[in-house]
C-alpha cells in the first residue's frame, strides 16, 4: 500500500457556516431570485437548515462581502444588484495584497494596464463624438489648472484614462480602466506621484488627445504608448510622475 507524503496538509474541519454559505450560494445561484428580492430570514433558515444563529450570520456576512447580498439593519437580506464598482472593489482586496509583496504582479499589472489603455486609445479615435473629445479636453484644462502639488491632478489623470475608455461605450472597459489606474495609484503611491513632471504628463495627454479628436487610431495608440512606457521606465527611477 501506498503511503502519502509527509508534507500532506491536515484534513480541516468544516465549520457549520461553510456549509451554510454553499447551501445559500446554491439557493442565489439557482436563477430563481432578482436583483431585490429577499432571503428567509434568519429563523427560518436556521429552521431549514438545523444551525444556530451565529453560523447564519457568519454565512451571510461572507456572501455580503463578495457583493451577493445587501444587509440593512431591521431588514432581510437582499439579492444586490451587479455591479462593475462592487466587483473592482472586492478584487483590489486581493490586489493590495499582491502588489504589497510581489514585484512580479505589479510588472505583470504595468504591463496589462499598457497594453489595454494602447487599445483604448486606438478606439477612442474610432468611435469618438464631439461630446466625447469635449469632455477629454475639459478635464484636461481642469488637470492643467489643478496644480501639481493638489490632489485632484492626480484624480484628473485618472479621470482623463478612465474617459478614454468610456469612449468604447463598454462599461467593463471603464470600470477596468479606472480600476487598473487606482490600483496603482493607491497601493504603490509612491510609484505614481513624483514632483517635477507635471508638464511632461500635460503634453503627453494633450498629444493624445488630439490625435483622438483627429480620429487617427495608428497615432492615438503610438502616443499613449509612448506616454506609458516612458512611465513604465521611470517607476524604476526616481522622478515619476502620473501616467
Amino acid at each position: 500500500m501506498t503511503s502519502e507524503p509527509d508534507d500532506m496538509p491536515p484534513i480541516r474541519r468544516r465549520k457549520l457556516s461553510d456549509d451554510v454559505h454553499e447551501r445559500l450560494l446554491a439557493f442565489i445561484q439557482s436563477g430563481d431570485l432578482q436583483p431585490g428580492d429577499t432571503l428567509p430570514s434568519e429563523r427560518e433558515l436556521m429552521a431549514r437548515y438545523g444551525v444556530g444563529r451565529p453560523a447564519i450570520r457568519e454565512a451571510m456576512q461572507n456572501l455580503q462581502r463578495t457583493g451577493l447580498i445587501e444587509i440593512r439593519h431591521g431588514e432581510r437580506p437582499r439579492i444586490a444588484a451587479p455591479s462593475m464598482e462592487a466587483m473592482a472593489d472586492l478584487m483590489a482586496q486581493s490586489m493590495r495584497h499582491l502588489l504589497r509583496h510581489s514585484e512580479t504582479t505589479l510588472q505583470h499589472l504595468k504591463e496589462a494596464r499598457a497594453t489595454f489603455e494602447i487599445e483604448m486609445a486606438r478606439i477612442a479615435a474610432r468611435k469618438r463624438s464631439p461630446e466625447q473629445v469635449a469632455h477629454l479636453r475639459k478635464t484636461l484644462d481642469r488637470q492643467r489648472a489643478a496644480g501639481p502639488d493638489s490632489p485632484e491632478f492626480l484624480e484628473l489623470d485618472g479621470e482623463f484614462h478612465r474617459s478614454i475608455a468610456a469612449i468604447s461605450g463598454n462599461p467593463i472597459f471603464e470600470s477596468l480602466s479606472k480600476s487598473l489606474f487606482d490600483w496603482l495609484a493607491h497601493f504603490h503611491f509612491d510609484l505614481v506621484r513624483k514632483p517635477g513632471l507635471e508638464k511632461l504628463t500635460l503634453n503627453e495627454h494633450a498629444m493624445i488627445l488630439e490625435a483622438i479628436e483627429a480620429g487617427d487610431p495608428d497615432a492615438a495608440a503610438k502616443h499613449m504608448e509612448d506616454h506609458l512606457y516612458r512611465a513604465n521606465s521611470l517607476y524604476h527611477q526616481d522622478n515619476f510622475q502620473a501616467s
